[in-house]
């Protein structure tokens, strides 16, 4: 991720995690916009299904607690560690079986028009069970079908707010790196 606040040079957020994989799509709506809708479906994240799996697996933090992707609250399984609002999120969390982040960013699209949203994760996944859950989900393709759909939800929800005041662009979703 770049950070216009040290003139655009890369940033390490991977709080030493092995990168697994990133994506992104571009949504046809300036950066507040998309990061109101992702502030929003933040902040629906607790209760029912999530926070009994962030419970069986020992997830830390387990339950959803403070405003939505402000530094410090919690969403099942993750702590916001960081929060640029309109710019960046990093989310950081631990189970039994693996330790991640997921750091969220925003950026202008080639040709100004629009917002790249995108999705990095970084994680370990120590011992005989962690090597186990790792070819579950992520050498399934489960992490990877989750994070694609989470992206494609952000920007048709961004994009069918009344307040978009961009035109469309073109809707990409990819795995990067």
């Amino acid at each position: 991720m770049r950070d216009a606040g040290d003139g655009g040079r890369p940033r390490d957020l991977s709080y030493g995690l092995p990168f697994v994989d990133e994506h992104h799509v571009v949504v046809a709506a300036d950066a507040a916009e998309v990061w109101r809708t992702l502030t929003g479906l933040a902040g629906r994240q607790g209760g029912g299904l999530r926070e009994a799996y962030a419970r069986l697996v020992g997830a830390k933090p387990a339950a959803a607690s403070g405003p939505a992707l402000e530094t410090g609250s919690t969403l099942p399984g993750m702590r916001v560690v960081e929060s640029v609002p309109g710019c960046r999120a990093v989310l950081a969390g631990r189970h039994f079986y693996s330790r991640y982040t997921l750091e969220l960013g925003l950026e202008p699209a080639p040709g100004g028009s629009g917002t790249v949203l995108r999705a990095a994760t970084y994680a370990a996944f120590p011992g005989p069970l962690g090597f186990v859950y790792r070819q579950l989900v992520i050498g399934s393709g489960v992490h990877g079908k989750l994070m694609r759909r989470l992206l494609n939800d952000l920007r048709d929800r961004t994009e069918r707010s009344p307040d978009v005041p961009v035109p469309p662009v073109s809707r990409h979703v990819s795995k990067g790196r």
